[in-house]
Parts: structure tokens; C-alpha cells; sequence
């Protein structure tokens, strides 16, 4: 018999999108791991396992429709799972129509565009799936840490780091969401996930990658560096979250320390979303029907001769 995603399990996936016009506190407001879970962990696997057939349901729907195109966002701290998440996630998909995107930091000839546009060609097209293994937000987060990565856009009147003012970043969140209004006007639906792990968690995943000789290559000394500055992305991405979720394109704040309870909650919002789009293949003519039966008799007489 397969499980069913129990409706207060659904309560707890609303319980995970941030609300719009009100401050995120990280610390406060969510968790990193769920301990009172909706649903067992034994049927968890089980549960996500159907979640990835109707996955694959929607995308071949989405695909026929032809009128949507839907884009992922996932962005975390290091070794928060977002690799984890697309592997496990998207494996019933179609590659055909999956799109995945991981951007690193912008080379020089991308530095000499706004930057939005190394990501315009990444969108998906109607009919498909893009995912953004970090993304567009790299600019409200990692420059935001580091503001001294603004000076390399070489932006008018941005002269010094001094010049970069709170109304800068204000400026840029309100850029992100006409950007995002823009998409969700023009037939993309876009979730935005946050993979929320806590610095103990990222610990342990740190010092597993240093004694598993197999995923050495996952860990680097920028990282170590990166995760001193904990409490400033933390700021970041509560500053980022409160300024850019909205009712057309939400963050969902998803508890990442459990990775395969984060994977569930990511697929079942995927899910109950692109539900909401009520994809329907299209629908044939009298006249077209007519001449399937003519093309099926046809291929009937063949065997026949």
C-alpha cells in the first residue's frame, strides 16, 4: 500500500515558507531539525520515493502543457546538501528536460555584464526544469560578506567599499524581485530553497569529508574560512529571506541537518506547487481523433500484408 502524505504533514511544509513582509530569524523562527516529525522515518524513504513519481508525472506534463517553465533555487552554507538534494530529488526526471546550473564566482567576461545576465541563458525554457545550485542570490550573500567582490563589477559610483551604503543592498533586493515578478509574468514559476544546517552539523559533514579519502575534494581551506564567518551569512541570508520571498516566488526555509527528511520536504513542495498550475496534456479535435483512427487502421492493415 503507498503512503500518503498526511495533511498535517502539508501544514508542516506552509509552516516553511517564509511570510512575506515579516523579518526571518534564522535562530528563531526555524529549525534545523525537525524533532517532533510528521511523518516516521520509516516511512520517509517510502513517501519521497512516490513524491519522485509524481515528479515525474508534472514534468512530463509540464512538458506537453508547454506553457510554464519551472526554476529551483537552492542555495546554503557549505555541505548543507544541496548536491544531495538534486541527485535524489530529480532521479525519476527526464535529463532531457532538467536543466542544472552550479555557479561559481563570475570570470572576467561576466564581470563586464550585470549581473543577472550569466544567468538569463540559464533559465528554463517553457516545458522544462532549471535548477540553480546557488544562483542570482550569490550577490546579496557572498558580496554581502565580502562587499569588496562589488568592486570588481566596476558599478557606477561604487568607487570604494565605503560606497557600497544599506541602501545599495536595498537596491538590489528590489532588483531580485523585478526580476523574479518579470519571470513569474512571463510562465516561470520559480521556489526558492534555503537549506537550513546548523554549524554543528556542518562541522560533523566537514570532518567526515577530511577522513573519508573519497570526498577530500569536497572540502578546501577556503571553506574553513568561509565558515568563520558564520554569524555574518547567517545576517546575510536573514536580510536576504525577509527582502525577496513573496507570494509569486517564496523561500522555503527547509530543517537540513536530517538529509533525507530535507529531500522529502523539498520534493513535496515541489509537488503541491506545480500542482497548483493544473497541467493538463492538450486536448485532441474531433477532426484529429478522426484522423488517429485512420493512421491506426493503416498501421492494423500492415501486419495483415
Amino acid at each position: 500500500m503507498s503512503k500518503k502524505i498526511p495533511e498535517t504533514f502539508k501544514s508542516y511544509l506552509h509552516s516553511l515558507q517564509a511570510v512575506p513582509g515579516k523579518p526571518v530569524s534564522l535562530m528563531h523562527d526555524f529549525y534545523t531539525h525537525c524533532h517532533n516529525k510528521p511523518v516516521s522515518e520509516y516511512d520517509i524513504k517510502a513517501m519521497l520515493k512516490k513524491s519522485i513519481s509524481q515528479l515525474a508525472v508534472m514534468q512530463d506534463k509540464l512538458y506537453a502543457h508547454d506553457k510554464y517553465g519551472v526554476l529551483i533555487v537552492l542555495q546554503a552554507m557549505d555541505a548543507a546538501g544541496k548536491d544531495g538534494a538534486i541527485k535524489h530529488v530529480m532521479r525519476g526526471l527526464n535529463p532531457q528536460g532538467v536543466k542544472v546550473w552550479s555557479f561559481k564566482s563570475p570570470n572576467s567576461i561576466e564581470l563586464d555584464h550585470d549581473y543577472f545576465w550569466r544567468h538569463y541563458s540559464a533559465l528554463p525554457a517553457r516545458g522544462e526544469i532549471g535548477i540553480f545550485n546557488r544562483s542570482h542570490y550569490e550577490n546579496v550573500l557572498v558580496t554581502r560578506v565580502h562587499p569588496e567582490y562589488v568592486m570588481n563589477e566596476k558599478l557606477p559610483g561604487i568607487e570604494k567599499v565605503d560606497d557600497i551604503t544599506p541602501e545599495f543592498w536595498q537596491s538590489r533586493y528590489e532588483q531580485i524581485n523585478r526580476f523574479e515578478q518579470n519571470l513569474h509574468e512571463n510562465g516561470t514559476i520559480v521556489l526558492k530553497f534555503f537549506l537550513h544546517v546548523s554549524k554543528e552539523e556542518q562541522r560533523k559533514r566537514f570532518l567526515e569529508r577530511i577522513d573519508n579519502p573519497s570526498k577530500n575534494w569536497k572540502l578546501s581551506a577556503a571553506d574553513s574560512k568561509e565558515r568563520k564567518l558564520w554569524d555574518n551569512y547567517m545576517h546575510a541570508y536573514e536580510e536576504m529571506i525577509s527582502s525577496t520571498t513573496s507570494a509569486i516566488a517564496p523561500w522555503y526555509i527547509i530543517p537540513a541537518d536530517d538529509k533525507w527528511f530535507a529531500r522529502f520536504c523539498i520534493a513535496s513542495v515541489i509537488v503541491a506547487e506545480t500542482k497548483k498550475l493544473d497541467l493538463k496534456y492538450p486536448e485532441v479535435s474531433d477532426k484529429q481523433r478522426a484522423e488517429l483512427q485512420i493512421i491506426k487502421e493503416e498501421l492494423l492493415n500492415e501486419k495483415n500484408e
